[in-house]
């Protein structure tokens, strides 16, 4: 199965995530198929940068993402352009 997922990049204790698609049975940190953006945590407010065709692309191939990057796609608008498709 397919997963949009956050992979941990950045220094200890200054953490930043890239949004990857990948493989569910890869590690967290491992391989990945795609980089589809960018979430910082440590801004206020927290910056998400998330390009939309690759979101759209993906989720409509039916990858999954996980609870907090479904909370940064909803928070982009990409939900509610997945809606609007159908």
């Amino acid at each position: 199965m397919v997963k949009i997922r956050l992979r941990r990049v950045g220094a200890r204790n200054r953490p930043l995530y890239r949004v990857v698609v990948a493989d569910s049975r890869s590690p967290r940190n491992g391989a990945f198929i795609e980089v589809i953006g960018h979430y910082n945590p440590l801004t206020n407010p927290e910056t998400v940068v998330i390009d939309e065709e690759k979101a759209l692309k993906w989720l409509n191939r039916g990858a999954k993402p996980t609870d907090t990057v479904s909370r940064l796609l909803s928070k982009c608008g990409v939900v509610e352009k997945l809606g609007s498709r159908d």
